[in-house]
């Protein structure tokens, strides 16, 4: 079950793979990255006709571009979050004026974005959000609250918020999507969290009073369950099988690994290994099963489901196949550098974390079994 490119879709691949390996030495910041990858043309493939991208391409270019980038070993992307969830969400729920001014800036990759979803309180419960926004006399909103587990909010220009418009509400009513800058000294403070791997990729974020302009409510008051909903059905599409491409490199090095310290001499780790190279062919059968269908109720769960598990399993895995080696970092200790890890021991400490974010296993599962299956709704209250 192999996705069919065309000999079109073939000379889209010799061109990605020129273009990047003219690129991908160059040294850039991030955001420099995301700017070279702008001008061109790069940012956008998938917005089909909007005119706002810098090019149209098929969804099986959109898929050769994805897998292209993620063996080219280019830079990690910092635009991402503006270009995979917040512009599809605008071309479905966005006025013709939201479209205007924040999709060019994207595609440009001028400016970054961050997603303000989850909360200390409300994580995979998304429903339970409490930071509120409060409209004033003049139109605009003012925003307090906690946001946290916030992907890049140290790097982005703006945020998209899901926020509480009506103080009487509760659950999914009287919440609105909106649109707010980050750069508001004492009105938006972000705090790097820093996590067992050593870095610190995600951050809080508090609001305290945060402005944002009435016209930047995304589908209108009250109709934030509904654009954010829409919005997490974008996360899960072509990227998923440009993220199998990492998880077969990752896989690679743990085989090597295994070579190396001959742990492969053990039946049980061979079949481990044999193991997690089937399940991974699985995901792309299932991910080019389910790519570009629409009505396919469940499908992004499952998928989080395999990849989660089969990743944080790869980690596990990684160690196991070192043995003593693995608990040894890769330099001496030192004052200037007390804490660093190789590449294993990173992919190890950070599939920990796979199973929880972007809604955990437990969540997935009840989804699947309510929306899906047809179950009866688990019962509140129950712990």
């Amino acid at each position: 079950m192999e996705f069919g490119f065309t000999e079109e879709d073939e000379a889209f691949r010799t061109e990605v793979r020129e273009w990047l390996a003219g690129h991908t030495n160059d040294c850039q910041d991030r955001r420099s990255w995301e700017r070279t990858l702008g001008k061109s043309g790069w940012i956008g493939l998938g917005w089909s006709e909007s005119g706002y991208g810098n090019r149209t391409a098929t969804l099986t270019q959109q898929v050769v571009w994805a897998e292209e980038y993620a063996r080219s070993g280019a830079p990690a992307r910092s635009g991402h979050i503006g270009e995979k969830l917040l512009a599809p969400t605008l071309l479905a729920h966005g006025s013709e004026e939201q479209k205007a001014r924040f999709l060019p800036p994207v595609a440009a990759g001028d400016e970054l974005w961050c997603q303000g979803y989850s909360e200390p309180g409300a994580g995979s419960d998304l429903a339970g959000v409490r930071t509120r926004a409060v409209r004033d006399g003049d139109g605009t909103y003012r925003i307090s609250g906690q946001k946290i587990w916030t992907s890049l909010a140290h790097e982005a220009d703006w945020c998209f918020v899901l926020a509480r418009t009506d103080p009487g509400s509760s659950r999914h009513r009287g919440l609105s999507f909106l649109l707010v800058p980050m750069d508001q000294p004492g009105r938006v403070e972000v705090r790097p969290i820093r996590q067992m791997t050593g870095t610190s990729e995600f951050n809080e974020v508090f609001f305290d009073g945060a402005h944002a302009r009435a016209e930047h409510v995304v589908g209108g008051e009250g109709n934030g369950w509904r654009v954010a909903m829409s919005l997490l059905g974008f996360e899960r599409g072509v990227s998923t099988l440009a993220q199998q491409v990492g998880f077969a490199q990752e896989l690679d090095r743990v085989v090597r690994a295994a070579v190396r310290s001959d742990a492969v001499a053990d039946p049980v780790v061979r079949g481990l290994l044999v193991r997690q190279w089937a399940e991974l062919r699985v995901m792309r059968w299932n991910a080019l099963r389910t790519l570009g269908g629409s009505g396919d109720t469940g499908a992004p769960n499952v998928a989080k489901l395999l990849w989660a598990g089969w990743h944080q399993r790869l980690g596990e895995l990684a160690l196991l196949v070192r043995g003593a080696e693995a608990a040894v970092g890769p330099r001496e200790w030192s004052p200037e550098s007390p804490y660093e890890l190789d590449e294993l021991q990173y992919l190890s400490l950070f599939s920990r974390a796979d199973t929880v974010y972007g809604g955990s296993d437990q969540v997935q599962r009840t989804i699947i079994a309510e929306r899906v299956l047809g179950l009866p709704r688990e019962p509140k209250g129950v712990v």
